[in-house]
């Protein structure tokens, strides 16, 4: 378990202690994520109690069960969020893209998996290290919490999308959201990189896989979407927002 190991003693995922090779005040998340709040001195202060974490695609970040340890600001890739049910069943609970903050909740044990969908590299905080901070620094505590709101609004979102939407108008609200997440990280290009599969895509859904294929083609004949190799070219948005009863 990730959180009960010093994390240079695993074979994966590769762990680089200290600074990064540019230091806080150049990442490339800086604007997007939580730590946009503080000063200069504050980051290098914070970047000292940090570890780079990188993961090939497929290996977990961290699992269901595991000792909530940590905490990690993606710095670039994309997770899949899943929990598993008592049944054996998986819930999809949503993705993670750069800028994301992991590992806030309160509970002692993790109650989702997180699984790098891409190559990622996060950067890990001893929880009880990055709490001591957070409680030192108010203006990094109104970070979060509306870091915290923004993570609600999409929590909403998600039992919308579950509610009575239909299946067409799911799958066209998922990508419209999806689009509008990548937007906020600065990533506006017209072709949607999905990086989940059409299964990851049917359990956030509460649809099958065969439904979700069947809809993108849909989509894709009806000339509002192109199916590009990785993902989807947009290509009547307005269309795809009235298909998702926006």
């Amino acid at each position: 378990m990730l959180a009960d190991l010093d994390v240079c003693e695993r074979p994966a995922p590769a762990c680089r202690h200290g600074r990064s090779e540019n230091g806080c005040g150049d990442c490339k998340v800086r604007l997007i994520s939580v730590c946009s709040v503080l000063a200069l001195p504050e980051l290098e202060a914070l970047e000292a109690l940090s570890q780079h974490l990188v993961l090939d695609k497929g290996q977990t970040l961290f699992g269901q069960g595991e000792r909530a340890g940590s905490v990690f600001n993606v710095i670039a890739g994309k997770l899949r969020l899943t929990r598993l049910l008592p049944d054996g069943r998986r819930q999809v609970m949503g993705f993670a893209i750069p800028g994301d903050f992991l590992g806030l909740a309160l509970e002692e044990r993790s109650s989702i998996s997180a699984e790098a969908l891409t190559p990622v590299t996060t950067c890990r905080f001893d929880r009880h290290d990055f709490t001591a901070v957070v409680e030192a620094k108010p203006h990094l505590l109104r970070s979060l919490h509306a870091r915290a709101g923004y993570e609600l609004s999409l929590a909403q979102d998600q039992m919308l999308l579950l509610g009575r939407r239909t299946a067409e108008e799911k799958v066209a609200a998922f990508l419209l959201g999806l689009r509008d997440r990548y937007a906020r990280i600065g990533q506006t290009s017209v072709t949607l990189e999905l990086p989940m599969g059409r299964q990851d895509m049917a359990d956030y859904l509460g649809l099958t896989m065969e439904t979700v294929s069947r809809m993108l083609t849909r989509l894709d004949r009806a000339h509002v979407i192109l199916l590009v190799p990785g993902g989807v070219r947009l290509t009547d948005p307005n269309r795809l927002a009235q298909l998702a009863a926006n």
